[in-house]
């Protein structure tokens, strides 16, 4: 990871951020692809679990929650 990209597990509230790369499994890959988290697609960070187990994401006009893990499998990069 070079210095101008992060996990998105690492992004603010509030943050939107362009997906560089995911490092998931090729299952969860697809499922993510599905809903429009893909390589080039910008979403916005939207809230954190209290305990930060899951983040909401906002994808195109689609809202998603995703567990804290599988966000660390996403490469971003602000926009």
């Amino acid at each position: 990871m070079s210095e101008s990209t992060k996990k998105l597990s690492e992004c603010k509230k509030a943050c939107v951020v362009k997906i560089k790369k995911l490092h998931a499994t090729a299952e969860l890959k697809a499922r993510l692809i599905s809903f429009g988290v893909m390589k080039d697609a910008v979403i916005e960070v939207l809230e954190y679990a209290p305990a930060k187990s899951t983040i909401e994401i906002k994808v195109g006009k689609t809202r998603l929650a995703l567990r804290a893990q599988e966000a660390e499998l996403i490469e971003v990069q602000k926009v």
